[in-house]
């Protein structure tokens, strides 16, 4: 997945405003303790910080 298409699909589901914040402030335990930023920052791919998302707020199947 690019990282355009992961925040597409952010902003999509949260809202162009709230995508930001949830990426820098939330904390995941998907992702090791990393919030979405940190994840990314770390060499995480795109796809599987999306995967983490999903998995955390529950976003129905046909938006993974």
């Amino acid at each position: 997945m690019r990282l355009t298409t992961f925040w597409e699909r952010m902003a999509d589901h949260f809202g162009a405003a709230y995508a930001e914040s949830f990426a820098k402030d939330h904390v995941m335990s998907e992702l090791g303790g990393r919030t979405v930023r940190q994840a990314l920052a770390d060499g995480w791919e795109a796809k599987d910080v999306w995967r983490a998302v999903c998995a955390a707020v529950d976003i129905p199947a046909d938006k993974r």
